[in-house]
């Protein structure tokens, strides 16, 4: 059999609260998308090194206007949360919470790579909830220090009359900062297995992996530290996910660890049993680098260059839109190898223009550039590209009231409001814009060009200071966007989309 290099993290890019599954000789993963649409990728791999992207579990799940970016505040921070992925009898389940909706989802498919996926919307929150089938029963565990079980009917898609619905044990409060909480269950050999992470206020002050484990269901359960370590990276624990086994039994754990702006990236690591319990590493530190007996296939980019060039109108799997779009306003089609963004209502920042169309960002470095015609932009517009996070930074083309162009470089101020902090007058219709990210060692820095030709670039204002914050929990993000402050009705077309993973002399 071929064998596969695992080099931590195996996607250097925002895929947080991973859940994986093996089904045959197919890993399956699914993760958090928070307020990106489409939602909870689904990702495929035969090594759990190379991931392919396949499919998504919604294109939308709820229609308002936070979800819609309509309220001046959208669902940054909320939607989908520590979406969690089984299999049993045939059937593939995703469940979440979502905390600006009060509900848990439960999606369900014999087809995960192509759908469709039947929704069953149950009343209340599920914190971070983990599915495990246990003989015909149906049980989510979940929650924050205060761990509980609630079983399901056997279709998973209704709480039991009746069935189990309590505490099952509550964590220790006393030094730690963040209590137990990501929640993964199995039943294997015997035992039940809980997974969570927790994070100290004490020692290393970082996430770190637990196991807890039970002869019954209802414990009384005990546990062990799995894993206190960064991977030599900043003091950033690698912890919160699941295990899966190889068809041949050598099992990995799956998890992710924080890499600042970037966002949370997953890491594979190998695992043995002794004595019952699970145990990560001979002395439980993290490998970076690791030979497994499973086949070498071909990288499928997570990220790509695209030109628009769609025979009808639909974008590939890379894309998600933020929040909800309104599919009236966008089009591939109607200027033939273009995208066209078309500005149906007001905004007065980036951050909340709908229909930025966005896909992630990748480290160690990479750089995004495209090409915008603003011939269709109306005074008050604004277009471009975005290193989008709640400390964005943007380039464009600004529409002045007397129709003339201004190239401009924005970030959010200290409030909500979107401020320029550099502008030229340009006289074209056309400009090529970019931006160049820079997060290795936790650097974090954006930096903005643009160019007439496509070749020459020309830096504009002062690099962007990138920071991830807990108001979009999401690791940057790069958007192509259009919005109208004054008047809407106008558009912007992009010919192309290109992505690099390195930068040029940085």
């Amino acid at each position: 059999m071929n064998r596969t290099t695992i080099a931590n993290p195996v996607i250097w890019a925002d895929v947080p609260d991973v859940s994986v599954i093996r089904v045959g000789t197919v890993y399956y993963m699914v993760s958090t998308s928070m307020h990106s649409m489409p939602g909870c990728p689904i990702m495929k791999s035969e090594n759990l090194m190379q991931w392919e992207l396949v499919n998504y579990v919604f294109h939308t799940f709820e229609d308002n206007d936070a979800h819609n970016l309509l309220d001046g505040r959208g669902i940054y921070g909320k939607g989908s949360w520590a979406a969690n992925l089984r299999f049993d009898k045939g059937v593939f389940y995703v469940c979440f919470s979502s905390n600006d909706m009060n509900r848990f989802y439960v999606y369900k498919t014999r087809d995960i790579e192509s759908g469709p996926w039947e929704r069953s919307l149950i009343p209340g929150l599920r914190h971070d909830p983990a599915l495990l089938f246990d003989n015909g029963r149906v049980f989510v565990f979940h929650g924050n220090g205060d761990i509980r079980i609630t079983e399901l009917e056997e279709d998973a898609a209704r709480v039991k009359p009746g069935g189990i619905d309590q505490s099952v044990f509550e964590t220790d409060r006393e030094g730690i900062m963040l209590r137990c909480e990501g929640c993964h269950a199995y039943k294997l050999n015997g035992y039940y297995y809980l997974f969570f992470i927790d994070w100290p206020s004490t020692g290393n002050k970082r996430r770190r992996q637990l196991v807890y484990r039970s002869r019954e269901l209802l414990g009384p359960y005990e546990y062990r530290v799995l894993l206190d370590d960064d991977m030599g990276y900043r003091n950033n624990g690698v912890a919160q996910g699941g295990i899966v086994d190889t068809p041949t039994g050598q099992w990995f754990a799956v998890l992710f660890q924080d890499r600042d702006a970037v966002g949370r990236v997953p890491c594979v690591l190998p695992m043995a049993w002794e004595d019952g319990w699970p145990v990560i590493g001979a002395v439980g530190k993290a490998s970076q680098s690791f030979e497994v007996p499973l086949p070498h296939t071909e990288h499928k980019p997570l990220v790509i260059s695209d030109e628009f060039d769609y025979e009808d109108n639909r974008l590939a799997l890379n894309w998600q839109w933020n929040h909800n779009p309104d599919n009236r306003l966008w089009s591939v089609t109607a200027r033939p190898g273009w995208l066209r963004l078309g500005t149906g209502y007001l905004a007065d920042s980036v951050e909340y223009a709908r229909n930025t169309l966005t896909q992630r960002t990748e480290g160690p470095a990479c750089s995004a550039s495209a090409l915008l015609d603003s011939a269709a932009m109306k005074p008050g517009d604004r277009a471009g590209i975005v290193a989008l996070s709640s400390h964005f930074g943007a380039i464009g083309i600004q529409i002045d009231e007397k129709g003339k162009r201004q190239i401009y470089v924005s970030r959010k101020g200290s409030g909500d409001e979107e401020i320029t902090i550099a502008e030229m007058s340009f006289q074209e219709n056309r400009i090529s814009l970019k931006i160049d990210f820079i997060f290795e060692d936790g650097v974090d820095l954006a930096f903005f060009y643009y160019s007439e030709d496509g070749e020459l670039w020309q830096a504009i204002g002062q690099p962007l200071q990138m920071k991830y914050t807990l108001h979009h929990f999401m690791g940057y993000r790069i958007g192509l966007f259009a919005y109208a402050a004054k008047e809407a009705g106008g558009h912007a077309d992009f010919d192309y989309f290109r992505y690099s993973r390195k930068v040029d002399n940085k």
